[in-house]
Formats: structure tokens, C-alpha cells, sequence
């Protein structure tokens, strides 16, 4: 059959545009609400929650936080978030493996009414999806725990060259993984030279001052501009 008689339609384009035209309006308004959107990705079991907790207990007398919590079932982390004091909600995505701009919509609708000025979405767990679509965020941060080896920013890279920062964390279990800090930093700088690494354990705390320090500046700029 003659492609010139049949419209060809680019379904994931369209969908990519229609996405990034949604997330540009969104950040349009949570600026004029005065929210600053964090979005917060990694793999199952990088340690998202538990760092977002430590983010939580160093933050939250100088912010007032709300956390979205997306998964595809349950509602463990956002019950586990709640508990450090800040508001929390879970969003369920029905399945799918990350959330759009229009899903997070849906959660900082909810958490507007809140008065949060500091938002903070804990993506789905994976590497591949979330980091295809724009959220709506201000800035993007992930995490590479140590047990997942050094080479990730050379299997997963669009993950790595979209992200202001990269948290290689549980720092403590380094001597007995084969994880060459140094080489990590030289995968990521491949993907992303502009992307700042902050080494951290969120059990231990290491670390846990100096990313803090850097969301601070950050939502405080937007915040003040």
C-alpha cells in the first residue's frame, strides 16, 4: 500500500509534545502559587524514602513540605512519610511505570490546598520511564545506590542527562561492593558534565547536609525570583 494514501500519525511524538506543553504550564503555575516542584527518581530500592525522610527532618521547620508518594499500588511510603510530620499523599498510577505532568497535576491540586510552598514528588521506581516525561518539576533529582554498580550512567543514560543532581547513596556498604566512585563520576560528567554528584547515606546521614543545602538554594531562588 502507498504511504501517500495512509496519514501516519507519530503517537509517541505527539504524546512527548502534548506532555512537555502541560509540564511548561504547570511550572508557570506553581511559580505564581509559589511552590517549588522537586521531582525525586531512582530504582526500586535506591532508597528514595528513606532519603526523602532525612531530606524531610532537616527541612521541614524552614519549609512547609508536601510529598507525593507514586506507585503503582499501595500506599507504604506516603503511610512512612506522613509519619515525619509533613503532609503526604499517594498517588496510584493504574500500572503505569511513571507519572506525566498532567498525574502530577493531580497531586499538587491536592497538596495546594495545604499551603505547601516545597513539593516533593518520589517518583515510580525505575530508571527507564519516569525519565521520559516531564513532570512539571523545577529541578530533577535522582538516586544510584552503591549495591547497583558504577556503570549505570553508561546502561541508563537519558535518566542521568536530565538531572541537576545525582545522590550515589548507601556510601556505607562501598567496601563491600565492587563501586568505583571515581569511574561513576566520569560516566555521569559523559552524560550530563553539568549534573552535581553528592555522595550520602541516609541511614548514616553522610552527606545528607550538603544536599540539603543545595534544595534549600534552590527553592529558595525560585521562591524569592
Amino acid at each position: 500500500m502507498s504511504t501517500d494514501k495512509v496519514k501516519v500519525i507519530e503517537i509517541k511524538k505527539s504524546v512527548f509534545e502534548d506532555n512537555d506543553r502541560e509540564a511548561d504550564r504547570l511550572r508557570e503555575e506553581l511559580k505564581s502559587k509559589g511552590i517549588f516542584l522537586l521531582n525525586l527518581m531512582s530504582s526500586p530500592g535506591a532508597g528514595k524514602t528513606t532519603t526523602l525522610a532525612a531530606t524531610v527532618d532537616k527541612l521541614k521547620d524552614k519549609y512547609r513540605i508536601g510529598v507525593m508518594e507514586a506507585d503503582i499500588d499501595s500506599d507504604v511510603d506516603a503511610v512512612k512519610i506522613a509519619a515525619c510530620g509533613v503532609e503526604s499523599i499517594q498517588l496510584h498510577t493504574g500500572g503505569m511505570c511513571h507519572l506525566d505532568a498532567g498525574m502530577t497535576r493531580q497531586g499538587v491540586e491536592e497538596l495546594t490546598d495545604k499551603q505547601i510552598n516545597l513539593a516533593i514528588l518520589e517518583n515510580v521506581g525505575n530508571l527507564v520511564c519516569p525519565a521520559e516525561f516531564d513532570t512539571g518539576a523545577v529541578k530533577n533529582v535522582m538516586i544510584l545506590s552503591v549495591p547497583e554498580g558504577d556503570d549505570k550512567p553508561l546502561k541508563y543514560p537519558l535518566m542521568f542527562s536530565i538531572c541537576d543532581v545525582v545522590l550515589i547513596n548507601k556510601t556505607d556498604v562501598m567496601p563491600y561492593f565492587d563501586f568505583d566512585i571515581d569511574k561513576c563520576r566520569e560516566y555521569i560528567a559523559k552524560r550530563n558534565p553539568d549534573a552535581i554528584v553528592i555522595p550520602i547515606c541516609a541511614k548514616t546521614g553522610e552527606g545528607i547536609d550538603t544536599w540539603c543545602e543545595w534544595l534549600a538554594k534552590q527553592t529558595d531562588a525560585w521562591l524569592e525570583a
